[in-house]
């Protein structure tokens, strides 16, 4: 049986927000409605709000684009610098995707390396690419954190050999309606069995 999630309003506290699982669209949606900026990713923007619901406050971020974004591939050199705030525009994917090849993506690694370097040039971008490559192919494969659902699920698989993905969603669906953390548990099994102990 589910546990009755509280609503995400202005009167929730910042404690109470972060316990729970919400979907980005939820936090979006709520952004909208009390007009904070809906920009970057699920984890950026329950910051946000747990900001506004501790102290009222309405954060505008402000990026500065990287000097490259909005200009041609062909105005793009490996010898200029990657600016604060990268932002991942069609120019620089040309550029890199020239550069690298058609396999060319903005991998999440990618991103934060991109996001942490500003400075470094386009050219070390091009290397750093072929590191993270090389390091990704030595190492599993590690689930963000803002993706609790495939985190989730991918435990619950290799806990319990046989179950089905339905099992699977069930037992999240369950976890998720729960103060606390969204991580597997055994003890999640409770939601096949009736609120029993697996």
């Amino acid at each position: 049986m589910e546990a009755e999630r509280p609503a995400l309003s202005r009167n929730l506290d910042s404690k109470t927000f972060r316990e729970y699982y919400w979907l980005k669209e939820e936090l979006t949606a709520f952004c909208r409605e009390i007009h904070l900026p809906v920009s970057g990713g699920k984890q950026e923007i329950a910051e946000r709000i747990a900001l506004f619901l501790d102290t009222g406050e309405i954060r505008q971020d402000t990026v500065q684009r990287s000097r490259a974004a909005g200009r041609p591939v062909s105005e793009i050199k490996g010898s200029d610098l990657i600016g604060e705030g990268f932002v991942c525009s069609e120019a620089c994917r040309a550029f890199f995707t020239e550069r690298i090849g058609p396999s060319f993506s903005f991998s999440v690694p990618f991103q934060k390396w991109l996001k942490s370097h500003a400075g470094s040039t386009y050219d070390d971008a091009v290397s750093a690419y072929a590191d993270i490559l090389r390091e990704k192919k030595k190492r599993k494969t590690v689930i963000g954190p803002q993706f609790e659902y495939n985190t989730y699920i991918r435990d619950f698989f290799a806990d319990n050999a046989g179950k089905s993905l339905a099992d699977a969603i069930r037992c999240w669906k369950y976890k998720k309606s729960l103060p606390g953390h969204n991580r597997y548990e055994k003890t999640d099994l409770s939601a096949l069995t009736g609120g029993k102990e697996p």
